[in-house]
């Protein structure tokens, strides 16, 4: 492991840790909620989807720091759409996009409800990584499955264990600290 790779990233930004910007950093503003997805968890994430997202459509609701929508376009993804309201935060992705070069990410400055609401789009993996205290999961989950393309795996990370729903199954599960993270696929 090189020194480069293995020293921590500084407060405030998140190395990506696999594909071809491996060990680049993004940086982001404080914000209270906002809590990039550990390394540890985001290995983990990768490994169940497979190492190559080759051709597949992914979709980062609650964009945040931008690390999962970065590592999913690092990994070949062909379409990362980051949706993110907060304006400060959604500059910092913008720049973050811009050094990276990543043409395959498109960033949607809007509420991630009012964002599925309207968008047409299908995708094949959704990270939905959202405020811990907003209670979204239930509000979310009707509005993610008409966007989801058939066998398509939905991400969540959370403080405890999300609301069961129906037509909802749990592919892979694990936890890290305070945070549970479920691979979950729609069933009907």
């Amino acid at each position: 492991m090189s020194k480069a790779a293995g020293r921590r990233a500084p407060a405030n930004e998140v190395r990506i840790i696999g594909g071809a910007w491996r060990s680049r950093l993004i940086a982001f503003p404080s914000r209270p909620e906002l809590r990039p997805t550990p390394d540890r968890v985001r290995e983990t994430l990768f490994n169940w989807l497979g190492q190559d997202l080759t051709a597949r459509r992914c979709l980062d609701l609650f964009a945040g720091s931008g690390a999962l929508g970065f590592e999913a376009a690092s990994r070949g993804a062909q379409r990362v759409v980051m949706v993110e309201r907060d304006a400060a935060v959604f500059r910092a992705l913008q720049a973050s996009r811009d050094r990276l070069e990543a043409g395959a990410v498109e960033l949607v400055r809007e509420d991630a409800l009012d964002f599925l609401r309207r968008d047409p789009g299908l995708y094949d993996v959704v990270f939905l990584d959202p405020p811990f205290a907003g209670g979204y999961w239930p509000r979310v989950a009707p509005l993610l499955a008409p966007r989801l393309q058939p066998q398509a795996m939905v991400y969540h990370e959370s403080g405890g264990r999300p609301e069961a729903l129906p037509d909802w199954t749990v592919h892979r599960q694990d936890r890290a600290g305070q945070v549970t993270y479920q691979l979950l696929m729609h069933t009907s």
